[in-house]
């Protein structure tokens, strides 16, 4: 099968900022401004040069040491082997319920509902907090022919309400929040799913930590790929037989 290959990819991810109430407002102001701009000024240049293929960025780790045998198209979006392995994931375990954090650029997004479309059966529902990134990613969606597996919400993944059993869980969101999302859905998801978890590397550190800090819980059993930025591969331990 064709990989998909969107006219645009790679606008970073949504910033969830939350602080304690004791920071200056104006410094929340002027960090928030400055991931704004930085955010949008990468989906500009994402706009302006559309999909360029290049080595991975990424230093190298302990685990990966040569991260530019991977390729990526830009640096918000997941490598395109990871990519390629979500779409394989799905088509493997034909998830009815996939719910992925971090819409960005909906290239992901694209990928697993190509997946879903192979199977002929599935939903994925996407989640983007900034105003700007989401409409520009609900105008690919609309464009792509995949809308109809594809459901995607411009809200917080900490405020988002889902129903229903959770087959897949790709958690690519602001990197400060990810346990979070994973203590949030746990409780829904399927035993024998899978929960992805991008941004795990040794080097990022704050993704990996907390996938460990949970399976130290006994909550989750975790496999760390090693791949340049890391993805944590886990699945939960309560209900599984």
């Amino acid at each position: 099968m064709t990989p998909i290959t969107p006219c645009s990819v790679g606008f970073p991810k949504s910033q969830e900022l939350r602080t304690k109430s004791f920071f200056p407002l104006h410094f929340l102001l002027m960090f928030f401004k400055k991931k704004e701009k930085q955010e949008h000024k990468i989906l500009r240049q994402i706009v302006r040069t559309g999909d360029q293929l290049q080595p991975e960025y990424h230093r190298a780790t302990p685990e990966c040491p040569h991260p530019e045998r991977w390729s990526m198209f830009d640096s918000m979006t997941a490598e395109a082997e990871v990519l390629e392995f979500i779409r394989t994931v799905v088509t493997t375990i034909k998830p009815e319920l996939v719910v992925e954090t971090g819409t960005f650029s909906g290239i992901s997004t694209l990928w697993i509902a190509e997946g879903l479309k192979a199977n002929g059966r599935g939903r994925v529902i996407t989640c983007e907090f900034d105003p700007q990134v989401y409409e520009n990613a609900k105008a690919r969606i609309a464009a792509s022919g995949l809308g109809n597996w594809i459901e995607l919400r411009n809200e917080s993944s900490l405020e988002m309400k889902v129903e229903g059993t959770i087959d897949l869980f790709f958690s690519d969101s602001d990197m400060p929040i990810r346990e979070q999302e994973i203590r949030r859905f746990l409780p829904q998801m399927n035993p024998y799913g899978l929960i992805l978890m991008h941004d795990a590397s040794s080097h990022l550190k704050i993704v990996r930590e907390a996938a460990l800090k949970l399976e130290r819980e006994g909550l989750i059993s975790v496999v760390l790929l090693p791949t340049p930025r890391g993805l944590v591969v886990a699945q939960k331990r309560e209900g599984r037989r």
